[in-house]
């Protein structure tokens, strides 16, 4: 396992040489784009499972109750009716629903953009290098030493076998490639650290506008 010495035991500040300012540093004027970034993370990866039956689906009813006229009651034609216990649902969901919620690509990037500037302001940010055999106790200590006891984000350039068996049984922690970061896992996270090698990756993909010049 190998540390940058530079960081050990301590908290980036706010403002850290290593953190390319065009991420790490932009105007975030409201918490809007952040919001629409996170909803739409969580509404992708939602699942249209729920489903409910019809009176048409509903199995039994098809014997009408009770005579048409003369019973002193209201006529009915099924007991699968959907104001009877045990009939159909109207309006319920089929399974068919679509819940995603569509963002640009150029947005996506700004409200990650936000995020990772908000977690730096407020002195999660992190950069550190972590290499492993793939043993837990070594990822245990990892944290254990530079004090990342509550919801760790690693911010690794590649996910390696080893990485994964090290911290995947570890409560808290989770290991995100650099280019599948979200604002969702950012802003959930307490300590986001990045690897030096994702550095220039973020730069390099969060940075650049659609026509490839920097923001």
């Amino acid at each position: 396992m190998a540390i940058n010495d530079t960081k050990a035991g301590a908290k980036a500040p706010v403002a850290t040489p290593t953190l390319p300012k065009e991420v790490f540093n932009v105007e975030v004027k409201n918490h809007e784009l952040l919001k629409l970034a996170y909803d739409a993370y969580l509404a992708n990866a939602r699942l249209s499972s729920a489903t409910t039956k019809t009176r048409g689906e509903v199995r039994g009813g098809g014997k009408k109750p009770w005579a048409q006229k003369g019973t002193g009651r209201a006529r009915f034609g099924s007991s699968r009716n959907p104001i009877w216990r045990g009939g159909g649902i109207v309006f319920g969901p089929l399974g068919i629903e679509n819940y995603k919620l569509k963002i640009s690509t150029q947005s996506k990037r700004q409200a990650i953009r936000q995020a990772l500037t908000l977690s730096s302001q407020e002195g999660k940010v992190t950069v550190l290098d972590f290499k492993t055999t793939g043993k837990t106790a070594e990822a245990v200590k990892f944290l254990e030493d530079n004090k990342f006891t509550r919801k760790t984000l690693l911010v690794v350039e590649q996910k390696t076998p080893q990485l994964l068996r090290a911290t995947n049984n570890i409560q808290n922690v989770l290991l995100v490639s650099t280019k599948y970061l979200s604002v969702y896992h950012i802003l959930n996270a307490d300590n986001v650290v990045l690897a030096t090698a994702s550095l220039p990756t973020l730069k390099s993909w969060l940075a650049k506008t659609k026509n490839g010049e920097e923001v």
